[in-house]
């Protein structure tokens, strides 16, 4: 990898001029590969821009990679990206952002960016009801959509006016904030004190008015799905929906570890309902939990971007990143929708994660081996391409130090 600063070594490594448009991948991790490899097998030069030492790059399906001091800062993200488009004159190649702080930017930055890349990413009027958790929760109970009951505090006497039963979750109205500073998802509170506790750690860390109280909504992981979709004009060009059997950390999952593809029609018409009337346009994962109180899916979050497991699509019929690519270039689509049955792992930390449920008696060995077994997509090993998985289990302490892995 190497920096802008080389720029002479760069463009020795660019494709002749009058090839296909390209695309920029921001973000090296596996969810970025699973991009650099959708892209690559179709002949699609690929560029991959990062600020971390990321496992990406050594696919062979990558053309050339960039390092960064900073893709966190939104200014420092932007700033980046033209100045690589300057540097190689990367007219008309795709971006596509991996992390939802670089949605959050290349939606403000929409304009400026697309004078010279093509940006999929839709415009902040739309970005915004998914962006901030409190106009999620908001625009989805005027839609009739069910969420989990949550309360928006902006002080301790707002917690203690609360009237529900523990535990409950803290959890921010804007991710990445939050994420970043504690490198967790949520915190679980199990009393009032203990409520109000987390309450005036969390106001410390990113204010009172990002954080939201949440209802626990019982069940593991099994109780967990998503729709996923290249999602145009009101409809799903490609989808696919999916229960997220397996995840990580155990009560709030940051990421998926095992995951197989469903059919729920009524989870499809949910979210349907949800992106529509925002004008939504790109990749989506649209998450929900089934309450077993109720039984009603409830949506929990809307990520507007390839989310971990996005690499399971291709396996199942929807290749959503190569959908996407033909959709900015001006080619057409084929709607499709993802087969049944068909499953995701991501090895590396499903392993971890299937010893502890082993551990604790919630799946037992066999039905442990027998779910990994015939798996159809690994998030980050495979035979035409194994440097990266290679890699990465080399640089796993360094990967457990930077994300918590």
């Amino acid at each position: 990898m190497t920096d802008l600063h080389n720029v002479a070594n760069l463009k020795r490594h660019m494709p002749e001029p009058g090839g296909p448009p390209g695309a920029v991948v921001i973000g090296g991790d596996y969810q970025g590969l699973g991009i650099v490899r959708s892209l690559g097998r179709h002949g699609v030069p690929v560029c991959i821009l990062d600020d971390e030492y990321s496992i990406a790059r050594f696919s062979r399906h990558a053309t050339i990679s960039v390092r960064v001091p900073d893709l966190r800062n939104e200014n420092a993200a932007v700033t980046a990206l033209l100045d690589l488009g300057q540097a190689l004159d990367l007219k008309g190649w795709v971006l596509f952002p991996t992390r939802d702080e670089l949605v959050a930017a290349l939606s403000r930055h929409r304009s400026i960016l697309s004078e010279r890349y093509k940006v999929h990413t839709a415009g902040w009027e739309t970005i915004k009801w998914i962006w901030d958790k409190r106009n999620t929760y908001r625009l989805a109970a005027e839609l009739g959509i069910p969420t989990p009951h949550t309360w928006f505090p902006l002080s301790v006497d707002d917690v203690d006016q609360i009237e529900a039963s523990f535990p409950l979750a803290l959890k921010p109205a804007i991710k990445e904030h939050f994420v970043y500073a504690t490198g967790a998802k949520a915190w679980r509170a199990n009393s009032r004190a203990e409520l109000r506790e987390l309450f005036l750690k969390a106001s410390a860390l990113v204010g009172p008015e990002e954080i939201l109280i949440q209802d626990i909504i019982p069940g593991n992981g099994a109780h967990q799905f998503a729709y996923c979709a290249f999602f145009k004009g009101g409809e799903a060009i490609g989808k696919m929906v999916v229960r997220r059997k397996r995840q990580h950390p155990h009560d709030f999952g940051r990421a998926s570890t095992y995951v197989e593809t469903i059919e729920m029609p009524a989870l499809e018409s949910l979210a349907e309902r949800f992106l529509s009337p925002i004008n939504y346009y790109g990749l989506v994962e649209v998450e929900f939990k089934l309450d077993p109180r109720d039984g009603q899916f409830k949506l929990l979050d809307v990520n507007g971007r390839t989310w971990g497991y996005h690499t399971l699509g291709a396996s199942a019929g929807v290749d959503f990143p190569y959908q996407v690519y033909l959709d900015q270039i001006g080619k057409s689509v084929e709607p499709c929708c993802g087969r049944v049955g068909a499953s995701w792992v991501r090895l590396l930390t499903d392993i971890p994660t299937g010893f502890i449920d082993v551990v604790q008696g919630r799946l037992t060995v066999r039905d442990y081996v027998r779910s990994v077994w015939n798996v159809q997509a690994d998030a980050v090993f495979s035979w035409e391409d194994p440097l990266p998985g290679i890699v990465e289990c080399a640089i796993l302490p360094y990967l457990f130090a930077k994300r918590g892995f």
